[in-house]
């Protein structure tokens, strides 16, 4: 029982610091993937998207205003990891589901977003610079997705 307590606590400090120090800042991912990748995202985005010099101005003005808005589903992932954290220990069934539908709308509003602007991208700097950008969107999603569930507990995992 100790052992178990003891487990909870250090596991809800662990979410909790994590939480904190994602939702300091307002480039919470970007510090994610500069230390997996040694790079900044735009950075690496950049090596990645093969754009022609006429069209550069465009798809970086438009993927500046997706970083604006992925950013404010970033907040919501955090405060959702915050409220996780929260009531991890007292989590009944319908705060169990209330919690995964906020998870699916969070993820579904991210594939909306990458899929809205892959069609402005489209259009601005052709289809092939598009699909780079949700290419490699999709997969620095995955990563920071992948980082977050490795620290936190899953649900029940600290039940005894």
């Amino acid at each position: 029982m100790k052992y178990y307590n003891e487990k909870i606590i250090l596991s809800l400090i662990i979410i909790a610091s994590s939480a904190v120090a994602f939702s300091q800042t307002n480039t919470e991912d970007v510090d994610m993937i500069q230390a997996a990748f040694g790079k900044e995202k735009k950075a690496l985005m950049s090596e990645y998207v093969k754009l022609d010099a006429d069209k550069k101005d465009a798809f970086w003005n438009l993927y500046d205003q997706y970083e604006t808005e992925r950013k404010e589903l970033g907040k919501k992932r955090i405060a959702l990891i915050n409220k996780y954290a929260e009531n991890y220990t007292s989590m009944d069934d319908a705060k169990t589901t209330e919690l995964i539908k906020e998870m699916s709308k969070i993820s579904s509003d991210y594939e909306k977003l990458m899929s809205s602007y892959f069609a402005k991208l489209s259009k601005a700097a052709g289809a092939k610079p598009a699909a780079q950008f949700y290419q490699m969107e999709a997969y620095l999603l995955s990563v920071i997705r992948v980082e977050i569930m490795n620290n936190i507990p899953f649900i029940g995992e600290l039940d005894y």
